[in-house]
């Protein structure tokens, strides 16, 4: 399992390592990119209605393999396209197949934590974490010598692509006997009985039902990681006029922290439980995030950044595994829901604080994450467990 966290980790850093030298090839403006961008988690956007469905039909074990072939294999289309539309087309295929991947290995994930009977999910998505960093110095690495992108991509997805194929045999065998003894009954009328009668207390149950709440801290977790991808640098560069080389140095102390607090997620979920952990978590990225916005010198906001990254390192895997556990005999359902609803949140993210910006100035736009950081520590007590595992 930790070969696909890191598969789609790799395959990911490394791409995004490279989008300088596409948006040159196809003469895109900022504008453009920013829209053909927006492809790539539309995909993901789709294939969380579907991969549920798809998980549970077939299980998790091809989809994984499949899919794990494919994404190392679709960003060398990037490097070959000929025009932006059918580069979009190009990323919504590669959003579709790393939002299937996504929720196949994480169902996965789910599947052996129950087996260990202890948290495991931070540890497989700080695999995904390394892997992205490692895949953003390839990508430095191979624009530093001036290598095309098309060629790049190829090099990188032949080993990652024969290693998806090689290692599917080590996957678990999906909980099917436990999933049909979940499953209502040909004669049993309850699903469409609920659609007849969705009442307005009915539908107040189902808002707030631990599903529904998972999936908007989800979308709050997606949106706020977002915001420090796309908006520290820029932070940094324009509101406190550091040089572009130093602004880097945001997102890269959020990335570390992002990745190394979701190596020890696991222990802490164990000691004080995946509620206190999500809570914790919420708590040190809005104080994080102030004190980025709040520092009058760049090294403090850097390290503002730092302790957001930490803080969110351990709430998304955290989140997907409390998704797997509110309906046993759905996994993959619970987790395409709440991934979903978190994608939702990639992709409306940039937007949204682009739009706060150019009304109210980008310090009061990143002052939104913080605030969604501590929905997210009031919300971890409604529908994660407050206690550690056994």
């Amino acid at each position: 399992m930790l070969v696909y966290f890191g598969v789609l980790g790799l395959a990911s850093g490394d791409w995004l390592a490279r989008i300088p030298a596409i948006k040159h090839s196809l003469g895109l403006s900022d504008g453009t990119l920013g829209l053909a961008l927006l492809a790539a988690s539309a995909g993901q956007v789709v294939v969380a209605m579907l991969a549920g469905r798809i998980v549970h039909r077939i299980g998790s074990r091809m989809p994984i393999v499949i899919s794990g072939f494919c994404v190392p294999l679709l960003p060398v289309t990037f490097g070959v396209v000929p025009n932006q539309a059918a580069f979009m087309g190009c990323l919504f295929g590669f959003g579709f197949a790393g939002g299937l991947l996504d929720v196949a290995m994480n169902a996965q994930a789910v599947y052996t934590e129950r087996g260990f009977g202890r948290p495991l999910m931070t540890s497989f998505h700080a695999c995904y974490s390394f892997g992205a960093l490692a895949g953003g110095l390839i990508g430095g690495l191979f624009a530093w010598a001036q290598i095309r992108p098309s060629a790049n991509f190829a090099i990188v997805a032949a080993p990652l692509s024969c290693l998806a194929l090689s290692v599917g045999r080590w996957l678990l065998p999906d909980d099917k006997p436990a999933e049909r003894a979940q499953r209502p009954q040909q004669g049993d009328q309850r699903p469409s009985a609920l659609r007849r009668s969705l009442t307005p207390a009915v539908w107040r149950t189902v808002v707030t039902s631990p599903l529904a709440v998972l999936g908007l801290l989800s979308l709050c977790s997606l949106l706020g990681e977002g915001a420090a991808d796309g908006w520290s640098a820029v932070y940094l560069r324009d509101n406190l006029g550091t040089s572009a080389w130093f602004a880097a140095f945001g997102f890269a102390a959020f990335s570390v922290t992002m990745a190394t607090g979701r190596l020890a997620g696991d222990r802490l979920a164990l000691r004080f439980g995946p509620g206190a952990l999500v809570r914790g978590g919420g708590l040190l990225a809005a104080i994080g995030m102030t004190c980025a916005l709040i520092s009058p010198v760049p090294a403090g906001t850097i390290a503002g950044f730092a302790l957001y990254g930490a803080g969110l390192s351990c709430i998304f895997p955290q989140l997907l595994s409390a998704a797997g556990s509110v309906r046993p005999g759905q996994t993959a359902s619970g987790i395409a829901a709440v991934a979903g609803m978190g994608y939702v949140g990639l992709l409306s993210g940039p937007v949204l604080i682009g739009g706060l910006a150019s009304v109210a100035g980008l310090t009061v736009a990143l002052g939104l994450p913080a605030l969604l950081a501590l929905a997210i520590a009031a919300g971890a007590g409604v529908a994660m467990p407050t206690r550690a595992p056994g």
